[in-house]
């Protein structure tokens, strides 16, 4: 059923995306000469054919940059960004029509408008579908069901997954193994007798998740998918050390995964989010100077000893630097590898206060425009915690991939101070596989909201 459904769903979304376009078109003609009062140097209905060509234009690049797939397992920034892209594509190309065809009188100001209205209108369309479908599916309604092939840890892990998000509409009828180990799920039989069973319950999708010693099955597996013409998908037993967007290689027809490639690898997004760096801190520097001021001053009012406070970090490639903060506490002789509360009697009053509102963070400005940190990104640790760490987190070290951040993916999500090292890795590794500028803003943004008021267990 949800094969059907998801045929009907595309063609309303293609329709429903041509008459946003038209329209977009014919409003971004409206805005430049009616509401701004210019003067067209072609009649309406030459705008008119403009807008017919544009939409098939734009409905015929949708359809190549595959925004017309299922994006039930796909964040939405993810389409946005697709829909983003190929929307700056088609404007350009209409450009390029009008210069060759020499229609360049036509307004280019319109084609400016038409570009921000066309992606306002699809992608607040995308938004609120999104957020209709999620309702549903909770529901129950518009579910895609699946049988699972084994039962080893990889499988107990993806029920886990799909079934604590029921918005993404998952639906596990039951499971095909050797033995029945998983709990609170239907065991339909053996894998003799997965094809009987696929011809049965006709599954949306076959997800095989088999042990590391049952490799030899996914041959079969995918052979009766294949012949039953049902979607097959793969969970490897190694899942969980792959990244969350792994990159295909192919050395003359060979595909070869690549485990550690991560977008700030690359030399002009790593330009980019440097470019923000600078620009940001100086801003922020500029901004909060006349409360740094204060604090400085109140910091040394309040205790004897130094103003600042220094501590040795491992920042990108495990290089070690020094991050600078208020001093909020006495001088004492933790300061290397001692770990402070909330309630910690070394803290001053007006300590309390600064880190209270993070106030004591500020300096970190000054590291960002050293180029030792970075305005998001995971948190630094100190070196004595680092070697203590890497040995008992997987995966512990890549985040020493990329410049730490003053805040991030991580601590906006309230994985700060004395919480789960291992969720505050999983959530700095998400953030450094899935990077991009609008990520970055996102964080940014929720930043103040996050800050205030957390508790927090930090290294001094």
């Amino acid at each position: 059923m949800i094969k059907e459904n998801q045929r009907l769903f595309n063609r309303l979304n293609v329709l429903s995306d041509g008459c946003l376009v038209f329209c977009a078109l014919l409003l971004a003609y409206w805005v430049r000469f009616c509401a701004l009062s210019g003067t067209a140097s072609f009649p309406f209905r030459s705008y008119v054919y403009l807008a017919l060509g544009t939409t098939v234009l734009c409905l015929v690049t949708y359809a190549t940059a595959g925004l017309y797939g299922s994006y039930r397992a796909v964040r939405f920034h993810k389409e946005a960004q697709a829909l983003f892209l190929a929307t700056a594509l088609d404007t350009l190309l209409l450009m390029a029509f009008l210069f060759v065809f020499r229609l360049s009188e036509m307004s280019r100001w319109m084609l400016v408008f038409f570009c921000v209205l066309n992606f306002g209108l699809l992608v607040s369309k995308r938004a609120v579908l999104r957020l209709t479908l999620r309702h549903y599916r909770k529901l129950g309604y518009n579910q895609k069901h699946v049988i699972l092939v084994g039962d080893s840890n990889v499988a107990a892990v993806y029920v886990s997954k799909v079934r604590e998000d029921k918005s993404l509409g998952y639906l596990v009828d039951g499971y095909v193994a050797g033995t029945g180990h998983l709990k609170d799920l239907p065991y339909l039989g053996d894998y003799e007798q997965l094809e009987a069973v696929v011809d049965r319950l006709k599954p949306d999708e076959v997800v095989a998740a088999v042990g590391s010693g049952e490799q030899d099955l996914i041959g079969k597996v995918i052979q009766i998918c294949e012949k039953t013409g049902t979607k097959v998908s793969l969970v490897p037993y190694y899942a969980a050390y792959m990244p969350s967007n792994p990159e295909i290689d192919n050395i003359n027809g060979l595909p070869v995964i690549n485990l550690r490639r991560i977008p700030l690898d690359n030399m002009g997004n790593a330009f980019v989010k440097r470019a923000m760096d600078i620009v940001g801190a100086l801003a922020l520097i500029i901004l909060t100077s006349p409360l740094m001021l204060a604090a400085a001053v109140g910091v040394k009012l309040s205790s004897p000893g130094p103003v600042l406070f220094k501590q040795e970090r491992v920042g990108k490639d495990k290089k070690t630097f020094y991050m600078y903060k208020f001093r909020s506490m006495r001088v004492n002789s933790e300061e290397k590898t001692g770990w402070s509360r909330n309630s910690d009697p070394r803290k001053t009053r007006f300590g309390a206060l600064i880190r209270k509102f993070s106030i004591d963070e500020l300096p970190q400005f000054f590291n960002v425009l050293k180029g030792d940190m970075s305005l998001v990104g995971p948190r630094p640790e100190v070196p004595h915690y680092v070697e203590q760490f890497k040995e008992e987190i997987p995966r512990y070290m890549v985040k020493h991939q990329v410049r730490p951040g003053i805040t991030g993916w991580a601590q906006v999500n309230g994985y700060r101070g004395d919480t789960s090292i291992r969720k505050r890795i999983e959530y700095d590794i998400y953030y450094i596989e899935n990077w991009n500028v609008f990520f970055d803003l996102k964080i940014l943004l929720m930043t103040p909201f996050k800050s205030v008021n957390q508790e927090k267990l930090v290294s001094r």
